[in-house]
């Protein structure tokens, strides 16, 4: 069985093996937005012992190998396919989430605003302000952009080639920039630290956050390290 040794890139890695991103989570790696980064030049920003992650890597990849079949291979399966995946899964989950944590961070820090000064008002401003992208966001996606690439899986030409080339580029940036909030997030957070005594709703609204984040994470990776690259590399 191939093992991991550092050179590959982090997005590549997860594409691979998707279990990765537990353990690039675990170690604040993020492998979504900073995919194009190898490991090697993650590690060695983040001044974690090398050696050490790539064993814990390769044994959780040789332990997951024993039940391959359980992950869906999304560098291989139809355009159409992964996008219906990525609207169901992803898109429907932070529609649904970003009204009702909108709520919960309004509802925090109105109440302990005044005792987490340095953390909420932040907080609820940096939270806002990625729901604001990602709603304008997943608007483009699915009106404009993914239309576009499954006509490009039915009638590929040239011209839609290069149309989606300048609309793929805007929404990694786009990506980044959502990258760039939910890091704030979770600094200003301490990693999503309760306060001593927090209450059920402000336990809950970090857990949530936390949630999102994840899923975030999961469903840039599937559009920046899988989807857009077979677009842009099938001309």
């Amino acid at each position: 069985m191939t093992t991991f040794n550092g050179t590959e890139k982090i997005g590549e890695i997860v594409t691979r093996y998707p279990g990765a991103s537990n353990l690039f989570r675990a170690y604040n790696i993020d492998f979504c937005c900073g995919g194009n980064r190898s490991l090697h030049t993650a590690l060695r920003q983040l001044g974690t012992d090398e050696a050490l992650f790539l064993t814990a890597l390769n044994e959780n990849y040789a332990e997951a190998s024993k039940h391959k079949g359980e992950d869906i291979d999304w560098s291989s399966r139809p355009y159409t396919e992964l996008i219906e995946h990525v609207i169901q899964t992803h898109h429907v989950y932070v529609q649904q989430e970003l009204p009702l944590l909108s709520e919960f961070t309004t509802k925090i820090l109105r109440v302990h605003g005044h005792k987490q000064a340095d953390v909420l008002p932040r907080l609820h401003r940096l939270f806002h302000e990625m729901k604001l992208e990602l709603e304008q966001h997943l608007i483009d996606e699915e009106e404009q952009i993914f239309p576009l690439i499954r006509q490009y899986e039915q009638e590929p030409s040239p011209e839609l080639h290069q149309k989606l080339t300048a609309a793929i580029m805007e929404l990694e940036s786009e990506h980044s920039q959502v990258g760039d909030l939910l890091k704030e997030m979770r600094a200003v957070t301490h990693h999503y630290e309760l306060p001593e005594g927090a209450c059920r709703t402000y336990t809950l609204t970090f857990q949530k956050l936390e949630e999102l984040e994840t899923d975030l994470f999961q469903h840039i990776h599937l559009e920046n390290n899988i989807l857009f690259p077979r677009v842009l590399q099938s001309a």
